[in-house]
């Protein structure tokens, strides 16, 4: 379960490999203070970040690229890999099919055209201008490109979001069709769409809303809602003012966000969003090796939340969530990166790592309540650093603290002592690691575990951990507690407070 390491393991996921551009990521090395990056030997950059995005690269070229590790003394380890960039395709702009981007003119049909015109590997581009447009559906090997200056934004007029079959909340139900949605296909599955751009998504959420809430047809839409896709790429673009969930990636596999900025409660300028409720940043639901990188969250609700399907339904389709890593993030609003609540189907082997949350409430969570089942393992959350001053929120059965993992999620009265009988309902949280973290909030708990006392939490670690919060940390039901080199200051009660809980 450690992501630092002595080797560096340079990867590129396909998705990232574009006409012009790649994305390479590597594991942190132990006591490296920066990394050199190397195109066909020459040196291309450094960071001290474990992503680096390779720009102005020329089409169906190989190239070797290397990068190395260092501290004062020179290079701990390095590694190198070969890869090939896409051919060129064709570009289609969707004013050549119409499209005006006055900030007026519905452009529907239009960019659809547009969209439906497209032969694989070719881009649709968006010029600058506000194009409002409805419902748009995406389809295999085409890539969406957002100029600068370019913005969609919903027309805010719900006749132009027709009910489709999604994912929400772990069940599937007729929800209102999102602004940028994946077309159905015969065989179920679609492969390589990317969008990409330094554009803007607008959902017009907080418009569009309230005549979901009033009609009360389906569950709302989303920005972007992406479903059974095998390779998806998010680069650059900002999206923002969802009608709930704003960015909502359903079974799908080989994920990257790269740079990306999403905003549901605020917009870039500060402007809050009003009517908007449930507004996560990024939820990957049932999504296996994805990658979020370099990005800017600040949400509404959880700024990413990992989910699996809830309940009898979620273990059914038994897709788990797994291989999901989160590095060099800035998080603003909200409540960090949860894994569940919805989590039936499991989630495993995901990393938290390098990211700052500033006045977010928490930088973690676990979180289920009984009745979902299956498994939650292998969670790490390292190298990150919190501090939430505002007064917004306080703990309740939502969120219970700036650290936390909790199987009483969603009950406002529990009881820690008296078992239930065990079942498939029956959730398993084993295997978490908090290490080298600081968090400090003004309002609940800074750590927060409570297991289940017919099945206790197994094998969680604090290491490294500078923990301030209003209270201390609580902590019941727990197999298998480790703490080294662990502080906690509570500015009322108790530092510490443990129940039922065995050491290591």
């Amino acid at each position: 379960m450690r992501y630092e390491d002595e080797q560096l393991k340079l990867f590129c996921p396909e998705e990232t490999r574009t006409a012009d551009s790649a994305a390479v990521l590597w594991n942190k090395v132990k006591g490296a203070r920066q990394y050199r990056v190397f195109l066909d030997g020459a040196e291309v950059g450094r960071t001290e970040h474990t992503d680096f995005t390779l720009r102005g690269l020329k089409s169906g070229r190989g190239y070797e690229i290397e990068a190395s590790a260092e501290d004062e003394n020179g290079r701990l380890a390095q590694d190198t890999l070969h890869i090939t960039l896409q051919e060129k395709g064709e570009e289609l702009t969707i004013t050549s099919f119409g499209a005006v981007g006055d900030g007026r003119t519905v452009n529907t049909s239009f960019i659809q055209k547009a969209i439906d015109a497209c032969p694989a590997g070719g881009t649709v581009r968006i010029p600058a201008g506000t194009f409002v447009t409805g419902a748009l559906f995406l389809k295999s090997d085409m890539t969406l490109f957002l100029e600068e200056g370019s913005r969609l934004l919903g027309s805010g007029c719900l006749e132009d979001f027709p009910l489709k079959k999604y994912r929400f909340e772990g069940l599937e139900t007729m929800c209102y069709a999102s602004l940028i949605n994946t077309k159905e296909t015969e065989n179920g599955r679609l492969h390589n769409i990317r969008i990409m751009g330094k554009g803007c998504v607008d959902a017009n959420g907080s418009i569009l809303r309230r005549q979901e809430l009033a009609e009360g047809k389906g569950k709302p839409g989303r920005a972007v809602c992406l479903r059974n896709v095998d390779g998806v790429y998010l680069e650059g673009i900002t999206v923002r003012q969802s009608p709930a969930w704003c960015v909502h990636l359903i079974y799908c596999s080989h994920v990257s966000l790269n740079g990306v900025s999403i905003f549901t409660k605020f917009d870039e300028n500060g402007r809050r969003y009003e009517g908007i409720a449930n507004g996560d940043g990024l939820d990957p639901d049932s999504c296996s090796y994805v990658n979020v990188f370099d990005c800017t969250i600040g949400s509404q609700d959880d700024c990413i939340a990992v989910k699996s399907g809830r309940n009898e339904e979620g273990r059914l389709v038994g897709i788990a969530s797994e291989h999901i890593r989160v590095t060099n993030c800035t998080f603003t609003s909200g409540f960090g990166v949860a894994m569940g609540s919805e989590m039936s189907g499991g989630v495993r082997d995901c990393l938290v790592q390098d990211c700052v949350f500033s006045d977010v409430y928490s930088i973690g969570s676990i979180k289920t309540p009984r009745g979902r089942g299956s498994v939650v393992e292998n969670i790490v959350y390292e190298n990150l650093r919190h501090q939430n001053l505002s007064h917004e929120h306080q703990d309740c059965k939502w969120f219970r603290g700036a650290i936390y993992v909790d199987e009483f999620y969603s009950h406002d009265t529990f009881d820690t002592e008296h078992p239930e009988p065990v079942d498939e309902g029956t959730s398993v949280i084993r295997n978490i690691l908090f290490k080298n973290i600081s968090v400090e909030t003004v309002t609940g708990n800074a750590v927060y575990l409570a297991g289940l006392p017919e099945m206790p939490l197994e094998n969680i670690c604090l290491e490294n951990v500078t923990a301030k919060g209003r209270y201390g940390m609580k902590a019941a039901n727990i197999k298998g507690f480790c703490m080294k080199n662990v502080t906690v200051t509570a500015q009322e009660g108790e530092p510490y407070e443990y129940h039922r809980v065995e050491p290591e």
